[in-house]
């Protein structure tokens, strides 16, 4: 459940549109070590689509969504 999660990084891109949250993500995740979960708030709709589908190529693990209020927080685990 995404409730118990604990990001390690947040990464706030609301207000960007496709390609830039995926852009911004790539960017930090390089940054971060093996584990390590990012959380990136997002509004564009494609996101919900974008990061599922990088997680998987990349072989990072896509740990869920949660609704707030005006936006989505996605969550990875970097691999």
């Amino acid at each position: 459940m995404v409730d118990d999660i604990t990001a390690d990084e947040t990464l706030d891109c609301r207000g960007l549109s496709c390609p830039m949250p995926l852009l911004k993500t790539k960017k930090a995740i390089g940054k971060m070590s093996s584990g390590q979960i990012i959380e990136i708030l997002g509004t564009d709709p494609g996101t919900k689509n974008d990061l599922p589908g990088f997680a998987n190529k990349a072989g990072h693990e896509y740990l869920g969504e949660k609704e707030d209020e005006g936006f989505t927080r996605f969550y990875l685990k970097v691999k």
